[in-house]
């Protein structure tokens, strides 16, 4: 079953075209897994790769949508371990540790790991909607 906060979600929403259009699953409770494809608009200082930004925003994405739609993030820790070049796919996948209220992700590009990270999410947090004036 596909993930999805909303469709204008700049992580999941399919109708943010400058957003990660994230297609993320999960293929048993507490876990989320999918991709997301890394365009030209999401380079960092080195135009070949994503901004660090954009890769830990697909880590929060699949960490928020783990542990489900109405979670927000308490606190992460990120680590960079490789860069994520433009023009490809960022697979990712992301656990919550039942008990111990972490959550923890990893994002690759073709098997080799390019960042990481664990945090705390709290459940049932109130969603603000945008004010439509």
């Amino acid at each position: 079953m596909a993930l999805r906060h909303h469709d204008l979600c700049f992580g999941c929403g399919r109708t943010n075209l400058f957003g990660l259009l994230s297609e993320v699953e999960a293929p048993e409770p507490g876990m989320a897994v999918g991709r997301c494809f890394l365009k030209q608009d999401h380079q960092g200082p080195d135009p070949a790769s994503a901004h660090p930004g954009v890769v830990a925003t697909a880590l929060l994405e699949a960490m928020a949508l783990a542990i489900g739609p109405d979670a927000e993030p308490d606190g992460v820790q990120i680590e960079f371990t490789g860069r994520a070049p433009v023009g490809t796919f960022l697979e990712l996948e992301a656990t919550v540790h039942e008990g111990t209220g972490r959550v923890t992700a990893q994002a690759s590009h073709q098997a080799h790991k390019v960042a990481s990270a664990g945090g705390s999410f709290t459940r049932g947090a109130q969603l603000h909607q945008a004010d439509p004036r």
